[in-house]
């Protein structure tokens, strides 16, 4: 069977120089390899089509057949890696805690660690008639949430 950090090799090996970076490898049963890439950037087909060659030309069918798909994270995956969050600073996101609590804001920052998002919530001050808006800074642990995910919105 193929090796899921033989794969992670030849991926990351290919993409130091690229501002592409590898997001998730899974071998199957039956050596079907599964590689999801992300970009700082955007990522075309032809950069899949590129990619995909390349492990291909690292690998021997004759020694041990395999079936490859190499593809993009999509835009609503959920985030994998720190450097997605990383990537995706700036910008709308949909928090899902473990705990079951489902959040939207603006992912402040990330680091290693865990990320913040700020968020928007309408309270009323004691002694007003209507609510006010105000933005409150969330920090949160990798380790404790289900997902990330960049949201989108059409207004």
């Amino acid at each position: 069977m193929i090796e899921k950090d033989q794969i992670k090799d030849i991926v990351n090996s290919f993409l130091q120089e690229t501002s592409m970076f590898l997001v998730d490898v899974a071998v199957r049963p039956g050596n079907i390899i599964v590689v999801e890439v992300d970009s700082d950037n955007n990522i075309g087909i032809d950069d899949c089509i590129t990619l995909s060659r390349n492990i291909e030309s690292k690998l021997d069918r004759d020694v041990e057949d395999f079936e490859l798909e190499v593809g993009s994270a999509g835009v609503t995956s959920p985030f994998k890696i720190p450097r997605q969050y990383k990537k995706n600073e700036g910008n709308e996101v949909e928090v899902l805690t473990k705990s079951g609590q489902k959040l939207s804001g603006v992912l402040k920052a990330s680091d290693d660690n865990g990320f913040v998002i700020i968020i928007s919530k309408m309270v009323k001050p004691e002694g007003a008639k209507k609510k006010v808006a105000i933005e409150e800074e969330l920090s949160f642990a990798y380790d404790e949430v289900k997902y990330t995910k960049y949201l989108i919105r059409f207004k």
